[in-house]
């Protein structure tokens, strides 16, 4: 058995560089941060052969001594931790110590540094043989280069992906930290060609010129004053994405990707977005240092905080609070424009919604396809609404029923609305039905002879195992042998569903979330199926008035802009969009 030994200080960098410095991205990511704490306002970076080949990033932050910089290429040597109570409250990006031994360690490393009225000197460090300081030339800042990344460990070398894949990487982590920083310039090239290129700006301008202007036209904003304060841009739920890869938290001005953070997006986005989807954000959370510990991971991209359940928790209400709002409220767009990719405009900020006891609405009976629709004898449409006559408001008068599903509304500024007559009634149905849950449970309508409804035996086994559950949604169900279940109560919102479809339903929703999801995120799900099947139905033929009642429930219902399901409830083509689809823009 090999005697215990301590490891030559050149192969202990090198394990070190395993857990700091993983690809070139690491790289980039340690070195921009530096120059941030340095108080760097503009920052280049070069790359060249992905970043295999040279990484070179140039500052104008403070600068270095020669003493200094000495002390900077050897391991646990930081300016960053003035005393070992900061540990317990970081304020810097970097803290550890280790990312220029460990850049050193596994390649050829170059730092020049001047400081303002002071010359400059270089250093190099080559494989983890550390070099003498000597005179240099160079402006105020620091100059740092590093060459044939991975030399010395050419094992790591052969897990590297593609030159461009790897450059692709480099460049995502300056745009997090672009977005961390916008009163920082930052230019960025591959190859000799400007791939980026951000001058200082505000902080939206600068999520507008990382994530785009169709984002941020379409986007919402996100606002909470305090404890943590909260503030940016999320996309709305149409404008979603196959992965979480546009999520950007930044907290104390560090970019994360902190799984907790965004188990809190996806809970406060879940009753608006199409499952498998995910939301679009650019978040800011401030938060005292001391209550968020950063040191969790090397790459820093976790956090703990001290109160977890109160971070979540108003994350998820301020991202809750921004979507949230009615289709006609100020701050409200259409989720979908002719165009691919949307530029809707905000409705008038003057525009007041009103709220559910001043909407009316009422559904004719469906016509038979031999017979025109009756002209009188309305039904009253699940919702309870009482009929009232409203004025126009954002989402303009009703034209027309088109196909018997959409309603063509003109708008105050005489763009064409076009609605989703079912999805729009969903979301109505939906909030209506969660507003009751809220309270404590939805109310119920006895059914004057319960109905039997057949179903397999594990469906109606799975439904009675969740009575208590579905009763406080306003369904009443007890068993009736085998799999036959008798209901004695539906949601009284639902007018008169068929019993056997919505029962099928429910026991499929309960079979996907399973035993072990929470319960009030199967209800959650529970209502979701119960507005679908209490809306209104594509064919259902529909009066003007009764359009304009619906337009109207939607400029003062949260959420409005889409169904349940995360799917548009309407679309809106102003004269750009005509004017574009007939050649004329």
């Amino acid at each position: 058995m090999n005697p215990i030994r301590i490891l030559p200080e050149t192969t202990a960098n090198r394990i070190a560089a395993g857990e700091v410095v993983e690809r070139p991205a690491a790289v980039v990511k340690e070195l921009v941060e530096n120059a941030l704490d340095a108080g760097a306002r503009r920052i280049s970076v070069t790359l060249e052969g992905g970043g295999m080949g040279r990484i070179l990033v140039e500052d104008d932050g403070r600068g270095m001594s020669a003493a200094d910089l000495a002390l900077a290429v050897q391991r646990h040597a930081t300016s960053k931790l003035p005393n070992e109570a900061t540990l317990f409250a970081i304020a810097t990006l970097g803290f550890r110590g280790e990312a220029l031994p460990s850049i050193g360690a596994v390649a050829r490393l170059a730092i020049t540094a001047r400081q303002v009225g002071a010359d400059a000197h270089a250093i190099a460090v080559e494989g983890g043989r550390v070099g003498v300081v000597s005179p240099a030339a160079g402006p105020p800042g620091t100059r740092v280069e590093v060459a044939d990344l991975f030399f010395a460990t050419p094992a790591r070398r052969k897990f590297l992906r593609s030159p461009r894949s790897e450059a692709e990487h480099s460049i995502e982590v300056i745009r997090r930290l672009a977005l961390a920083w916008p009163e920082v310039a930052f230019r960025a090239s591959i190859d000799g060609r400007t791939v980026l290129e951000l001058p200082v700006a505000e902080r939206e301008a600068r999520i507008k010129a990382v994530l785009g202007n169709g984002f941020a036209a379409a986007a919402l904003p996100v606002a909470r004053a305090a404890d943590p304060a909260i503030y940016g841009l999320i996309g709305q739920p149409a404008h979603s994405r196959a992965t979480a890869s546009e999520q950007h938290l930044v907290v104390n001005r560090r970019p994360v990707r902190d799984p907790m953070l965004r188990a809190a997006l996806r809970v406060a986005f879940r009753d608006v977005m199409e499952q498998g989807r995910h939301p679009v954000a650019a978040l800011y959370l401030d938060v005292p240092p001391e209550v968020v510990d950063v040191n969790v991971h090397p790459m820093k991209t976790e956090l703990r905080f001290r109160d977890a359940a109160g971070v979540r928790g108003a994350l998820i209400s301020a991202l809750r609070g921004a979507l949230g709002v009615g289709a006609g409220e100020a701050g409200a767009r259409p989720v979908f424009q002719w165009q691919a990719k949307s530029h809707p405009a905000a409705l008038p900020a003057s525009y007041a919604p009103r709220g559910f006891a001043e909407v009316g609405l009422e559904l004719l009976p469906p016509a038979s396809a031999s017979a025109p629709a009756p002209a009188a004898v309305p039904q009253p449409l699940p919702m309870g609404f009482a009929a009232a006559p409203l004025p126009a408001g954002p989402l303009g008068r009703a034209i027309a029923q088109v196909m018997e599903c959409y309603i063509l509304a003109e708008a105050p500024d005489g763009a064409l609305v076009l609605v989703d007559q079912h999805a729009a009634h969903e979301r109505l149905t939906h909030e209506r039905l969660s507003a009751q849950l809220t309270q404590g449970q939805v109310r119920a309508q006895a059914l004057l002879i319960p109905a039997v409804v057949e179903l397999p035996a594990a469906d109606a086994a799975r439904l009675l195992e969740a009575a208590d559950a579905l009763s406080r949604l306003g369904l009443e169900i007890e068993g009736f042998g085998g799999g036959a279940l008798l209901v004695r109560s539906l949601p009284a919102l639902l007018g008169n569903p068929e019993p056997q479809g919505l029962l099928a339903d429910m026991a499929a929703e309960l079979a996907e979330w399973g035993e072990e999801t929470a319960l009030g995120r199967r209800l959650d799900a529970a209502v979701a199926r119960l507005a679908c099947h209490g809306s209104v139905r594509a064919g259902r033929r529909l009066t003007l008035p009764e359009m304009d009642a619906l337009l109207r429930a939607m400029e003062a219902t949260p959420r409005a802009a889409t169904c349940s399901h995360g799917r548009p409830t309407f679309l809106r083509l102003g004269s750009g969009d005509f004017a574009k689809m007939f050649g004329r823009g």
